[in-house]
């Protein structure tokens, strides 16, 4: 009984150890968001806390944070609702149609395979075509990069989920009439609304977060994002702590939001298959 409550205890503080260690960096930012130049420069664990880093980073005229927020936002919108419509079609079409079980595997090779690839591979091509279609400098150049980024995440995580479904279901549908796109939307989705939440909070989440896509696509706020724009604080002459750290904390909570919406579906998307025999 003792080495029970022994066991039990060791868990349970090995992993309150964890949380609090990975909320230290988290509480650091807040707190250094909320002091002035001087009381970060000496590193003051008592200080009188202020909004003024906030009011400079949200004031249009002091910094473009708002724009970048706006860029940031469209982005990883955009970038979810694209790989949601080419991933359910891609993860059905691989999942229901009869393809030559050769083409099949190979497709879902070359997918692997490109999620394997290292980001900065696809950097100087993206670069060239957003130039030739004049659309470097702009949210577009940075959604087909994050498109390329997330897909294959998107589609390995709704082929799991569209294999869950009987193939009776389906067949069902179309015997009463129903074609194979009426099907998918109107059947085979609403089944798997869990996968697509799952698949959707990855997609924006990864692409919130992207840095590299977004500094290499972009040079002005036109198209920059928040990630881009925090690490302009550092400047040639003086770091902007203050508005660095708010500017952090404040890129933390639509990700934070989209996590806590989607958790159960997100740990679902990323085990499925794990304890299948």
């Amino acid at each position: 009984m003792k080495k029970k409550t022994f066991g039990a205890l060791f868990r349970h503080g090995f992993l309150l150890a964890v949380v609090i260690y990975t909320l230290i960096p988290i509480f650091f930012t807040l707190g250094t968001s909320l002091k002035l130049f001087r009381d970060i420069i000496s590193g003051s664990l008592l200080f009188k806390p202020t909004l003024i880093n906030y009011e400079r980073l949200l004031n249009p005229s002091q910094s473009n944070f708002l724009r970048l927020t706006a860029n940031s936002l469209l982005i990883a919108a955009g970038t979810m609702a694209v790989v949601l419509v080419i991933a359910s079609l891609a993860a059905y079409s691989l999942s229901r149609f009869n393809w030559h079980p050769l083409w099949n595997g190979l497709i879902q090779g070359i997918i692997l395979f490109i999620h394997m690839m290292p980001p900065v591979t696809f950097l100087s091509p993206l670069y060239l075509i957003s130039r030739a279609l004049n659309i470097y400098d702009t949210p577009v150049a940075v959604i087909m990069g994050h498109i390329i980024l997330t897909l294959p995440t998107a589609i390995w995580i709704l082929l799991d989920f569209f294999a869950e479904i009987p193939k009776e279901i389906e067949e069902a549908s179309i015997v009463d009439g129903a074609s194979h796109f009426q099907s998918l939307t109107q059947v085979m989705l609403p089944i798997i609304q869990p996968g697509l939440a799952s698949a959707g909070a990855l997609t924006f989440i990864f692409s919130w977060r992207d840095f590299l896509f977004a500094l290499s696509l972009t040079t002005t706020p036109r198209g920059m994002t928040i990630p881009v724009g925090i690490s302009s604080f550092v400047q040639e002459y003086s770091i902007r702590y203050g508005e660095m750290a708010a500017g952090s904390f404040f890129a933390m909570i639509p990700a934070l939001l989209m996590v806590a919406f989607a958790q159960r579906y997100i740990i679902k998307g990323m085990t499925m298959g794990a304890l299948k025999e």
